[in-house]
Order: structure tokens, then sequence, then C-alpha cells
């Protein structure tokens, strides 16, 4: 099974991989050959932080368009397109890494990606609808008493237990946390990030907490490549950045994987903690923004 998990990764990043060379050796060359040092320093260094980052949990998108619009050498509009497509390898190479050197069940593994799938592709249209807002709030302020609740089992404070270890969940625990992935894959399609919401799914459920980076990144993983195949089709990245941050991406997960396999699990606990936090108030943040401007 996991045999078959690595070569479904390998799938996906070859499918997107071709995908990206045949749009540009047919319709983008002149874009490739126009890019500047500028343009490719920029899109290797955002690739390097912001998945170094995202490989500790923290998500790529928001550090990445800070550092875009900070480098100022891609248009707005191409941001979307390029962080999709050029994040898509780099998580991908997440996924493969830590399904090979972290210990956890693969049939754990492959449930958990179908649903994260089945909730992408098969909720679109119904989640598409709902109102952002009232999301960020709901999703803002429960990753608040998840994040203490983690902090109080890792300090052994409270009446909430300890940390768990389990590699796999069987019984009530699969139903919630696969009933959930495909709640987080759907909130997906509408600029959502899984891997908070599903990592503190799993720790909750007393999931090991360097076992729960394989389930939110190969989650991720089985999702991205369809999003990134429609803004090839669209031609909405920049070629050179987008080349550049898939290649400095997978670099800054490497480096990051070294870090989660060798903090101690009390520390690596209290990070998880800290991105569940932070999470939290991106998101309601972002609905205050969006409150104060009159949107929905």
């Amino acid at each position: 099974m996991l045999l078959f998990l690595q070569i479904l990764f390998g799938v996906l990043a070859a499918g997107t991989g071709i995908g990206l060379i045949a749009d540009i050796a047919k319709n983008r060359m002149e874009d490739l050959k126009k890019a500047t040092g500028k343009q490719w320093a920029s899109g290797f260094s955002v690739g390097i932080v912001a998945n170094f980052l995202d490989t500790l949990g923290c998500g790529s998108f928001a550090p990445s368009t800070f550092m875009y619009k900070l480098f100022n050498q891609i248009d707005d509009i191409d941001i979307p397109g390029t962080l999709n497509v050029g994040d898509t390898f780099p998580v991908i190479f997440e996924a493969f890494i830590f399904t090979a050197s972290v210990d956890v069940d693969p049939m754990f593994l492959l449930i958990m990606y179908v649903c994260a799938a089945v909730g992408s592709f098969g909720f679109a249209t119904i989640v598409t609808k709902w109102p952002r807002n009232k999301i960020r709030w709901a999703l803002g302020v429960i990753m608040i008493p998840l994040a203490i609740i983690m902090l109080c089992k890792n300090t052994g404070w409270g009446p909430f237990g300890i940390v768990g270890t389990a590699t796999t969940l069987t019984g009530w625990k699969l139903f919630v946390a696969a009933a959930l992935n495909i709640l987080w894959g759907a909130l997906m399609d509408i600029g959502f990030g899984l891997y908070a919401p599903c990592m503190a799914t799993c720790l909750l459920l007393g999931v090991d907490a360097t076992a729960a980076f394989p389930v939110f990144m190969g989650s991720c993983a089985c999702l991205m490549p369809a999003c990134s195949i429609e803004f090839i089709k669209s031609h909405r990245y920049d070629v050179a950045h987008t080349i550049g941050n898939a290649l400095g991406g997978c670099v800054g997960v490497f480096l990051a994987w070294k870090v989660v396999t060798s903090l101690p699990m009390f520390w690596l606990i209290n990070l998880v903690c800290v991105v569940l936090l932070w999470t939290s108030y991106t998101l309601i943040s972002a609905a205050l923004k969006d409150k104060k401007a009159g949107v929905a």
C-alpha cells in the first residue's frame, strides 16, 4: 500500500510537470526567454522560505504572496497561478518523503487522501456558495481552544489527558477523521488551507504529532494538481517564478524535513499549537478586513 501511495505521488507530479512543460514549449517560450535574473532569484528564494514554513505546517501561500509583493517582480494577476502550480511540486515532495520516513498506517493515509479528494471534487459547487467570512470566524474561533487543549495535554496540565501516540485510527475515530477531511478538502475550493484543521483533527483524535504530517501533506498533494492544470490551461502563471518556486520549494521542503524529524516531540507539538494559533489569527483578521470593506 505504501508503494501504491508513492507511485500515486509520482504520477501526480509527472502529470503536472508534463502539462507545465507542454504549455511552456507551445505557448510561453518567449516569456521564458525574457525572464530576468531577478525574477529567477525571487522565485527560487520565495520557494525555499515559503515551503520551509509550509513543511512545518504554517502554510506557504500567505508568506509567498507577501514576499512576491515585496520583491515586485511579478504581476499580481499571476500570483495565484504561480503559487498553485509552483507549490504543487514541493507539496507532492513533502508527501513523498514524509510517507516514506514517518511510520503511519498506509490504509489510514489512503482513506484520508480519498476523503480529501471527494470533498474537493465532489462538493465544490456546494461549498462555493457558503459565506466565506462565517467559515473564517468558525474555523478561527475553534482553533484557539484546540491549541489550548493541545498545549495542556502536552504539558500534562488540566483534565485533557496526554498527547496521543497513534499511527492509525479505527472505529468511530476513523469515521470522524474521514468525515472532517471531506469537509477540509471541500473548503480548499474556496481558499481555506487544509493543513491546520486536518492537523488539529488528527491530534485531538490521538494521532502522534509527527504522524499527522503525512496525513495533511498527502491530502493536499492529491488536490493541488487539479488546480494547477486549470491555471496552466489559462496561462495565468509567471513562467520564471513558477519554475523557480518549484525548484526552491523542494530545497525548502528537504531542509524543513530535517528539522521536523529531529525535533523532540514536546517541541514539535508546541510548534503545531503555535501554527494553530497563527492560522486562527489570520482567518479572523481576514474576516475583519473583509467586513470593514463591506465584503460578506
